[in-house]
Order: structure tokens, then C-alpha cells, then sequence
């Protein structure tokens, strides 16, 4: 026998706003997780033509985030109308925090990463950006001034001793990758860390869609300033216009768009723990494609990073950033 709820009672109507709460929590995280995957996998791309194809970091950068901001913003006036999407310019604040998000957080996350890739690989950048939640949480402890509480300090240490473990593989007398590249790593969790708690009001404001376009088209022309679109090194082939293609519009336009729009559904710690599909996917593409090897002791390391993206999304609750 199937029991029912009367449909006009206060019950069912809880009912309802339940369900729905959950569907949208559930949209929100599957956003967040589909997003990773898209990014690791262009940080293989990306690896492919610093290493095989030797474009700039800087170049891919410009054009990358020129075009999905132009993209972005199309599909922004189509769907609410261009008033909308310049109705971010009327308001001096907004401006100013929207050059913010696009110099240091989009531009910043998006150069710093690549760099590290480009001395590095995608896996080992990757897996150091997953320290954003770290810088997230140090951030919240000064903001509310209070010490860092349990789950917090042992994931500073798990952090650490992660990051160790990576960069090394257990050669405890000298790094696997070149320092340069843990300096772009770690700088990329910085930015991480940024975009995801800074513009949530922005998001709220004017839409996911609006503030991804003018992000990415500011930042892109932030770099074109330093790499112009005609200051171009890199072979071209079909392979390497279509691993452009393919950073440009899955790794950049459809990747932020839909984690930036899945915090508008869950918390920034919910999306960070979420996204931990992103260095395993790095990981095996670039393992598979690049022929690119992590010893047991990396590998350990890479656990205890995601191990510390689990605890602190664990301590927060859904809606206690924001």
C-alpha cells in the first residue's frame, strides 16, 4: 500500500520545497564534478602543445580566455538581452570587484596553472592547485578570527605532508620537478582559492554566464597586453588546432561556467570536494597520453591533498560561506 500526502498540506509543501532543494543541490554538484573532469583533461591538452607543439603559455592564455569571454557574453545577450549583460558596468563597485575576480582570480588561475604545466606536467600542477581549499580555510580563520579548529589543522598538516610527498616522490634530497613549477602550482591554489569565495554576490547578481564573459574577456585582454595574439610560437598542425579548440571551449568556456554556476546550488566547499575529479582525471590522461610516471610516494601524496579537500569540505556546512 502506498502512502500519500494530502496535496494542500503544510506537510506536502515541505515536501516539495525538500525535494527540490535536494534536485538542486544534486544538479549543483554534478556541475562541479563534470566541470573538473573538463579541466583536467585540458590541462593534458594544454601539456600536449607547451611540450609536443611548444606554443606559450602566455598565447594559449590570451586566447583561450578572449574567446570564451566573447562566447560567454553572446550567450549571455542572447538569453537575457544586452542590457542585462552590461548592466554590471552601471554600478562602480561591481566593476571594480569584477576587475578583481578577472586579473587575480581568472587571469591569475589560468596563467599560474598553465605555467606550472609548462614546467611541469599536468598531473603534478594540478594536484597543487588542489591546495586552494587550504588557503580557503586560512582565510575564513582570519576573516572570523578565531584558530583554525581541529579538522582544519589536520588538514594544514595532511596539506603539507602531501605537497611534500608530491614533489619529491620520497627523494627526500632533491625535487622531481622543477621549482618553478611548485612556485606556479602553489600560486594557482592561491588564485583557486580566491575566485571560488569572491564572486558568489557577483554570480548572484548578475549571473553566472554575465560575469564568466566579462571575467574571461578582461583577463584575456589584461594578457594580450604582455602576449598579443601575433606574438605566436608553435607548430601548427590539425592536432594542435583541434587541442586549441577543444582547451578553449571544454576546458574554459563549458568547465568555469558550469563550477561557477554550481555555486549558486552548494558551497565552495562542497564544489572543491566535488572537483577532486579533476586531478584524477589529469592524471590518468596524462599517464596514458603523455607517458607521464608518479611513484608510490606521489602518489601518496596526491591522496593526502585530496584527503584535505575531504576534511575541510566536512567542516563546512552547505551554507555557512558565501
Amino acid at each position: 500500500m502506498e502512502l500519500g500526502v494530502p496535496e494542500g498540506s503544510a506537510f506536502a509543501g515541505k515536501v516539495d520545497f525538500s525535494r527540490k532543494k535536494s534536485s538542486n543541490r544534486l544538479t549543483g554538484l554534478s556541475m562541479a564534478l563534470l566541470g573538473a573532469v573538463l579541466w583536467g583533461v585540458s590541462g593534458t591538452a594544454a601539456q600536449m602543445l607547451f611540450h609536443r607543439y611548444h606554443f606559450s603559455a602566455g598565447w594559449l592564455v590570451m586566447v583561450r580566455m578572449t574567446a570564451s569571454g566573447i562566447l560567454l557574453l553572446l550567450g549571455a545577450a542572447v538569453q537575457f538581452g544586452f542590457r542585462h549583460t552590461f548592466l554590471v558596468w552601471k554600478s562602480k563597485g561591481d566593476v571594480v570587484g569584477l576587475l578583481a575576480f578577472a586579473v587575480m582570480g581568472l587571469l591569475g588561475v589560468q596563467y599560474s596553472y598553465f605555467a606550472s604545466i609548462l614546467h611541469g606536467n599536468a598531473a603534478m600542477a594540478t594536484l597543487l592547485q588542489y591546495l586552494g581549499p587550504v588557503f580557503i580555510s586560512v582565510y575564513l580563520a582570519f576573516r572570523r578570527r578565531r584558530l583554525p579548529g581541529r579538522f582544519d589543522t589536520m588538514a594544514v598538516f595532511l596539506a603539507i605532508v602531501g605537497t611534500a610527498c608530491l614533489v619529491t616522490d620520497g627523494h627526500w634530497r632533491g625535487l622531481t620537478v622543477p621549482p618553478v613549477a611548485i612556485f606556479w602550482g602553489l600560486v594557482s591554489a592561491i588564485t583557486a582559492a580566491f575566485y571560488t569565495v569572491y564572486p558568489i554576490r557577483l554570480l548572484h547578481r548578475y549571473g553566472s554566464g554575465t560575469v564568466m564573459g566579462w571575467g574571461m574577456l578582461l583577463g584575456g585582454v589584461g594578457m594580450g597586453l604582455k602576449t598579443p595574439p601575433w606574438d605566436f610560437t608553435g607548430i601548427i598542425t590539425l592536432h594542435s588546432v583541434l587541442l586549441v579548440c577543444f582547451v578553449v571551449l571544454f576546458g574554459t568556456l563549458i568547465g568555469f561556467y558550469l563550477y561557477l554556476s554550481s555555486l549558486k546550488r552548494i558551497s565552495p566547499s562542497e564544489a572543491a570536494l566535488v572537483a577532486s575529479g579533476e586531478p584524477l582525471s589529469a592524471a590518468v590522461v596524462a599517464m596514458m597520453l603523455l607517458h607521464v610516471r608518479m611513484g608510490s610516494v606521489a602518489w601518496l601524496g596526491g591522496a593526502c591533498i585530496l584527503l584535505t579537500v575531504t576534511l575541510l569540505a566536512m567542516r563546512k556546512s552547505p551554507n555557512e560561506e558565501g
